[in-house]
């Protein structure tokens, strides 16, 4: 049996952190239902790229879940939702602080209903704050932090991230955490709690690196200039002879042995230590004399930590995911089977009969 197949979840958020925590909330078997504002429901619906009028984005977030459209500004809304708040156990939100206190759904409104609920807000900025009202998206989130300053182009300018970190893993990721730990601490003492996540704060821990250099020894990251920004020949973005781009990991010194050996970089080169950016621009002239392929073969069987960047097509083509199964869940999208976004949930703890399609709006209207 799923170990959540006996909780159920009231979302109440829209695009991407809320639904996709709870996305997988419903993998591992939670009930979800959405609340949803009529007459168009979550804004993620309206997305393009749509198959037969279904939003992909909002098909691939939402799969498995329930929709009930009510709008909470009409008088008997909170009379619609009392049975719900009542058997809840979780309430995931993700408006501005202070939506949800105006419509009556603020954390000790519902506590008063269901003491032991687990209610999670997540938020760009958090709820207190100078800047706990402001509005953001990821990319806010990322230059607000000092994230997005740190990965510069050959002019310095910062280049545009293809992730979604804050939403994701600032966002998504720790709430799922944290109301599974909500959960577990419920089984012990039966208290529900209140969560709150903020995405940009949550971002912080990645620059793990630069926050210990910087407090402790007062050396602040240089955009472009640290071992993973650029900084090192051991890590870097070469090209190829047939303009294709090798993603070169050697790091330690024993993978950096190999590699230089195989390129056969002189041992005073090899010393990346006495100048690095004469190895750097070594190693890239070097690179650049084979196609990718070439290179590939020479490092075959040996550890050198290096790849080819390859596109995401090419990715999906790796023989590696489909041994795996990464794919093998499905979702019925406008009429199309598709596969479905992998799920981080062990095989051992998810549901096998999760619905393979996103909910209609007011799916569960009688």
């Amino acid at each position: 049996m799923p170990p959540l197949s006996d909780i159920l979840i009231l979302d109440f958020s829209t695009l991407v952190p809320g639904p996709l925590a709870t996305l997988f909330l419903a993998e591992a078997g939670a009930r979800v239902i959405k609340i949803e504002r009529p007459p168009t429901g979550d804004e993620m619906r309206l997305y393009e790229p749509s198959v037969q009028g279904e939003s992909v984005n909002f098909g691939m977030l939402n799969r498995g879940k329930s929709s009930l459209s009510i709008n909470m500004k009409e008088a008997d809304a909170l009379d619609r939702l009392r049975p719900l708040l009542k058997e809840a156990d979780v309430i995931i939100e993700q408006f501005r602080p202070g939506v949800m206190a105006r419509l009556g759904l603020a954390y000790e409104d519902v506590r008063a209903l269901n003491p032991d609920i687990i209610y999670c807000s997540i938020n760009g900025w958090g709820n207190t704050g100078p800047k706990a009202a402001a509005a953001g998206h990821d990319l806010n989130y990322m230059a607000e932090t000092g994230v997005l300053g740190l990965s510069v182009d050959g002019t310095g300018a910062p280049v545009l991230p293809p992730l979604l970190a804050a939403d994701i893993a600032g966002g998504a990721y720790p709430a799922m955490i944290n109301i599974l730990l909500a959960l577990r601490r419920r089984d012990r003492t039966g208290d529900g709690c209140q969560i709150e996540v903020a995405m940009g704060q949550n971002l912080f821990p990645f620059l793990y690196w630069a926050l210990g250099n910087a407090h402790a020894l007062d050396r602040w990251p240089v955009p472009g200039g640290e071992t993973i920004t650029g900084g090192t020949p051991r890590y870097q973005i070469y090209r190829t002879r047939d303009d294709r781009y090798m993603a070169a990991a050697p790091l330690e010194d024993r993978f950096w042995a190999n590699f230089a050996k195989v390129l056969g970089l002189p041992p005073e080169l090899a010393d990346d230590r006495r100048d690095p950016k004469a190895t750097r621009d070594a190693v890239a002239q070097i690179i650049a004399r084979k196609d990718a392929a070439e290179w590939m073969r020479a490092f075959e069987g040996i550890d050198v930590c290096c790849s080819i960047v390859l596109t995401l097509q090419e990715a999906l083509q790796d023989p590696h995911w489909a041994a795996r199964g990464v794919f093998s869940q499905s979702l019925s999208l406008g009429g199309k089977t598709v596969p479905a976004l992998p799920s981080i949930i062990a095989p051992a703890l998810r549901s096998p009969d999760i619905t393979a399609q996103a909910p209609q709006l007011d799916s569960m209207k009688p």
